[in-house]
């Protein structure tokens, strides 16, 4: 199965909710997105399944409902499916491997770095498969009507030049915005693998204009990053972060 199998490159649109996999507009060169459907029939579940691991296979009968395992084993074995075509192997060869505080990564000299977001029974993958080798690449989805508490929230994870953008919002604007922002703070700890350990309070991503980060401490410096907004169909918000200053040592691990 290659790549053409999911999406024509000359027939690359938007998907709606119902498509199982396909691709996505590049926002940015260098980086292919896809969009999976990860709830499907147990048949295409099953017949996805043969192109995980022997470790994965077991990992996979750990999970407590037959929902929950068909989701994990869709997107698992579709990332496998993905990466395979880029790297020229068979799926179940992909040698993924675990990073720095357990981000995925591909194991092998000069494979591209990828990366995936999960919500609601869709996952979001990018893969840098034409960037420099240096580059580390994050992802993050949401939907615009999660629940959450943005004031309490973002008086925790947001700069204080964030929090008062969104204070100065009507209630109606105030969480969206907010889960914009978080996609874009969620890319960036997801690039570096700080993942949550990262200084939400620190990163200030501008408010206005265009996506861009105004200002962070080390390795979240404005003129290291790129932040570009994924348009999306059905309420959903994502954002791709990409991360081009690879000298801080635990950005090689």
């Amino acid at each position: 199965m290659s790549v053409d199998d999911f999406a024509s490159p000359g027939n690359v649109h938007v998907p709606d909710e119902a498509e199982p996999v396909m691709a996505l507009p590049r926002v940015v060169p260098g980086v292919a997105l896809w969009w999976i459907a990860l709830q499907r029939a147990p048949h295409e579940a099953a017949r996805l399944a043969v192109h995980l691991s022997a470790a994965e296979q077991v990992r996979a009968l750990r999970f407590g409902t037959d929902a929950l395992r068909q989701n994990w084993v869709v997107g698992r074995a579709t990332l496998r499916l993905l990466l395979g075509c880029v790297l020229g192997i068979p799926p179940a060869d992909v040698p993924l491997a675990r990073g720095r505080r357990g981000r995925p990564v591909l194991a092998a000299s000069g494979a591209p770095d990828f990366n995936v977001s999960h919500t609601r029974g869709i996952a979001l993958v990018g893969i840098g498969d034409r960037m420099p080798r240096e580059a580390r690449i994050g992802v993050d989805i949401e939907h615009s009507d999660r629940a959450v508490d943005a004031d309490r929230v973002a008086s925790k994870f947001m700069s204080p030049s964030e929090q008062t953008h969104l204070h100065g919002l009507p209630d109606d604007e105030r969480r969206p915005r907010f889960l914009r922002l978080w996609t874009c703070k969620e890319a960036m700890s997801k690039a570096t693998g700080d993942a949550l350990s990262a200084p939400f309070r620190r990163i200030d991503v501008a408010c206005v204009g265009p996506l861009a980060l105004a200002d962070g401490p080390e390795p979240y410096v404005p003129a290291a990053w790129t932040l570009h907004a994924i348009p999306l169909p059905g309420g959903y918000l994502a954002t791709l972060a990409v991360w081009r200053a690879m000298s801080a040592p635990h950005a090689r691990a």
